[in-house]
Parts: structure tokens; C-alpha cells; sequence
């Protein structure tokens, strides 16, 4: 039944927020099996309700794209896709303050950070790929007696699986490659962070997109995802998030109709810094490599490895930089680094922290929960760290760091390549050859030099190793959500 209701909110700075809390499914807010309750980081308050989608939800969301697909969207022309797109990416640009004061209020992340970049790379990631819903063509190939040529092909229903650490930014992620290639989507939301992507989906409705394009339901993972990942209507399902559930994704898709699968999962970045870095360049770069988005982020540069001559000087004006730190209220427009996600979260991460001070790794600052309410974690740096020990082995996903020395590019190679991840590293040097040589040999799908975090939707983005399979954003994405058709026509008659 349809959901006739909107929930509306209070930020702290008195802006009124108002959402749909239904299931979008076949352009309507519907009803759930039952709802979740979604909690305000910040105070550890409910925002609201939303509904949630369990089996037959998602069977309904399936089956409204398939529909959509095969009646209506197979049908559309490349030129009509890329204009709802460029539609939909013209809403959120009109109404990026409210989507933004969303995704603070849900997430908790800095106001600045979401008014200022990641809503707006939703947009933009929009418009990009709407730019090659006309440009997907296939080749003619010579052979004798026979015109052979190659079609580029939708997949036809694809699931998506995002996670809450960037909740509309990784939506656009999947939506901007799955609809330019004419697909149509099935989108699950975090449970934690669903209310950004229900403001969407009232945009995708009001943007045009005929109905069943594009659903977007809210459940929980093992019971809504493992639904969607294991449905044989869908033929592709994108998954964001750890490398444990990814596994659980993979099998899914394994044990039913072989669904191709793109995995973007954890990671344990090396940040190397060597003797002839310009050290301030790389104490600033190294800061939001491990607390951008409270930590929060799957390719955060949380070992960093510093070269003997510097080690002391670095360490010293990264405590002096990072105490400065805004932490605090996420509508504070000065606020870097806001609560995590939740109160499971956040104990996880107090968890790995007393773990490293348990196996004998020194506390160099922080370590200790902010204020006496939400789920607040001090920056917090380790020292005298060993490669075998938790911290340095575990994806932590929370503002901690350790900090270790290195004597030579072999030392630091080696060390940089202990994990079973490869999803992201840095190298901060002024010798170009040197900096060339050691990304080159880093295993990992993205190496910055002399920055980090620098993320853009043009350049591919994924990983070596535990860290996923396949590549978001740029060009490379398209592969993902297309089938190659070959086609051989007999001339000799």
C-alpha cells in the first residue's frame, strides 16, 4: 500500500527537514514488513522511522524493474537516458542545501563536507556518465565471408548495495554507470543511513524516470540484501562495504544465477612519507588521509610509514596539527570531524584502541571518548606499533592511526605489502623518479603522490587483493553493467 506521509525534523540550527519514509518501489513510497529505527549520531536520539523491506518487498522491487526494463527502458533511447540523468542531476544540484543538512543529520558528517562535496559529486558524477549513454557502440570485425560485429548490451536488473559511510555519494556511484548503460536498479540503503537516498528517490520521480527505473528500498543486510544478492531476476549487483559481507555477496551470487558481481570493499592503506618530503604538505595530506569523515572512510591512510630522518619532526607537527581538530557538532560549519556512525561502531573502535595499547603499542594522543554524549572519539595516533598486531592487521574505520618507521624504499615496500587488503597508498616525495618507481610497485588500486583522498568520478577507483573486484567511476565502470553480443552474418550466399 502507498505511504502517504512525510516525516519531518529539527536540525540543531532550527532548519526543518522533511522525507519520505516509505519503500520507493515503481515511482510510490510503500509500505515495509515492518520499520527501523534510524538514530541521530550526534546525541544518540531517534530521527525517525523508515520503513523496511524484507522478502517480499524486494521481490516486488525486482519485479517492478523488470518490467520497467523490458516494457519501457530497453526501450528508451540513449539521448532520452542521458536527459532524465542530466534531469535528475539539475534537482540535486537545486536542492542540495536540504539533501546536504539530510546526510549531516543521518551520517553525521561535517556540513561543509557534504554541502561542499559530497552531494555535489553526486551531480557531477550523474552528468558524467550521462554523457555516455550515446557513446556505447561496439566494432566491426573483419573475417572471411562473414560481417561480424559486436553489440554492447544492458545487463537488465542490477542490485546495488551501498554503504553509510558516504550514503548518496556511493548511490551515485551506482546509479550514474547502471543507467547510462540502460539498466535499471534495485537499491538498497544502509539501515543506519537511509534518509539521503529516500530524498533522492523523491527527486527520480520528479526528474521523470518512468516507474520501476529506479527503486530504492531500506533493510537490514541479511535479510534485504542477501534477498537482493541472491535474486534470479538480478543479473548484476554492485556491493560497497566490508570485505567480510562481500564475501557473503559473492557466494550469493555463486550459489544462484551467477550474477556478475563488482566488490568494493575494505582496506588498510600505506601512507609513505619519505626523508625529502616537504613535511608540512605531508603532515596536512596524512591528517585527512586518516580523519576525513571521522575516520570513516574505506581507503584511509591508517599506517603511516615515515622514513628514519623525519620520523621525530613528523611526529611532532602531526600531534601539533591534529590537536587542532575540530570535533563536535556536524552543523558547525568549522567541524572536520564528526561522531561515528553508531554506538556499535563506536565501541568497536574503543575496542582496537585498547587492543593496541594491550599488545604494547603506545598511545601517542587521543584514545578516549569526546563528551558525554553521541559517539564521539578523540584523533587518536599510535606509536611504537608492530606489524602483527590488531591495529596494523584490521580494517578500524574510526580516526586512529599508527605510526611507524622505515629505513629504505625495500624496508617500506615490504612492510606496506603486510596485509591482505590493497585498496589504496600514498607516497610524499619531491624525487619524481622515486615516486614513479614506488607507486608503480605498490599493490593497490589507487597510489596518490603528495595528496591523499583525492577521489574524482572520472578516475577509476577499487582494489588489489581482499580489497573488491572490478572498478567504480571513469570510463573502466561501464564493463561492469554491460554484456558483449557478437554477431556473425554469412555474405557468402
Amino acid at each position: 500500500m502507498t505511504v502517504n506521509f512525510a516525516t519531518e525534523f529539527t536540525t540543531s540550527k532550527g532548519d526543518k527537514l522533511s522525507f519520505n519514509t516509505g519503500l520507493f518501489i515503481n515511482n510510490e513510497f510503500v509500505e515495509g514488513a515492518g520499520t527501523i529505527d534510524v538514530i541521530n549520531p550526534t546525541n544518540g536520539e531517534k530521527i525517525c522511522a523508515v520503513q523496511a523491506a524484507e522478502e517480499a518487498q524486494v521481490n516486488a522491487a525486482v519485479d517492478a524493474a523488470d518490467k520497467a526494463y523490458r516494457e519501457v527502458w530497453s526501450k528508451t533511447s540513449a539521448r532520452e537516458r542521458a536527459r532524465l540523468m542530466h534531469k535528475l542531476a539539475d534537482l540535486i544540484d537545486a536542492n542540495v542545501d536540504e539533501i546536504a543538512k539530510i546526510e549531516t543529520l543521518d551520517n553525521g558528517k561535517g556540513i561543509a563536507f557534504s554541502k561542499g562535496y559530497d552531494i555535489p559529486e553526486v551531480s557531477k558524477t550523474l552528468r558524467y556518465f550521462a554523457g555516455f549513454a550515446d557513446k556505447l557502440h561496439g566494432k566491426v570485425i573483419e573475417t572471411e565471408g562473414k560481417l561480424s560485429y559486436t553489440r554492447h548490451e544492458p545487463i537488465g536488473v542490477c542490485g546495488a548495495i551501498i554503504p553509510w559511510n558516504f550514503p548518496l555519494m556511493m548511490a551515485g556511484w551506482k546509479l550514474g554507470p547502471a543507467l547510462c548503460t540502460g539498466n535499471v536498479v534495485v537499491l538498497k540503503t544502509s539501515e543506519l543511513t537511509p534518509l539521503s537516498a529516500l530524498k533522492l528517490a523523491e527527486l527520480v520521480k520528479e526528474a521523470g524516470f518512468p516507474p520501476g527505473v529506479v527503486n530504492i528500498i531500506t533493510g537490514y543486510g541479511h535479510i534485504a540484501g542477501e534477498k537482493l544478492a541472491r535474486h534470479p531476476k538480478v543479473g548484476k549487483v554492485a556491493f560497497t562495504g566490508s570485505t567480510a559481507v562481500g564475501r557473503l555477496v559473492m557466494k550469493a551470487a555463486a550459489e544462484t544465477n551467477l550474477k556478475k558481481v563488482t566488490l568494493e570493499l575494505g582496506g588498510k592503506s600505506p601512507n609513505i612519507i619519505f626523508d625529502d618530503a616537504d613535511i608540512d604538505q605531508a603532515v596536512a595530506w596524512a591528517h585527512k588521509g586518516v580523519f576525513f569523515n571521522h575516520g570513516q572512510c574505506c581507503c584511509a591512510g591508517t599506517r603511516i610509514f615515515v622514513q628514519e630522518g623525519i620520523y621525530d619532526k613528523f611526529l611532532e607537527r602531526f600531534k601539533e596539527y591534529t590537536s587542532k581538530t575540530k570535533v563536535g557538532d556536524p552543523f558547525e560549519q568549522e567541524t572536520f570531524q564528526g561522531p561515528q556512525i553508531s554506538q556499535v561502531q563506536f565501541d568497536r573502535i574503543m575496542g582496537y584502541i585498547q587492543a593496541g595499547k594491550d599488545e604494547g603499542a603506545t598511545c601517542f594522543m587521543g584514545g578516549n571518548r569526546l563528551g558525554n554524549s553521541g559517539y564521539f572519539i578523540e584523533p587518536t595516533v599510535f606509536t611504537d606499533v608492530k606489524g602483527s598486531m590488531k591495529i596494523m592487521q584490521e580494517e578500524i574505520f574510526g580516526p586512529v592511526v599508527a605510526v611507524s618507521k622505515f629505513k629504505d624504499e625495500a624496508d617500506v615496500i615490504e612492510k606496506a605489502h603486510d596485509t591482505t587488503y590493497g585498496l589504496a597508498a600514498a607516497v610524499f616525495t619531491q624525487n619524481i623518479t622515486r615516486a614513479v618507481t614506488v607507486a608503480n610497485k605498490l599493490e593497490a588500486g589507487t597510489v596518490w603522490v603528495n595528496c591523499y583522498n583525492e577521489l574524482d568520478y572520472n578516475t577509476p577507483f577499487g582494489g588489489f587483493k581482499q580489497s573488491g573486484i572490478g572498478r567504480e567511476n571513469g570510463e573502466y565502470a561501464l564493463d561492469n553493467y554491460l554484456q558483449i553480443k557478437a554477431v556473425k552474418i554469412n555474405v557468402e550466399l
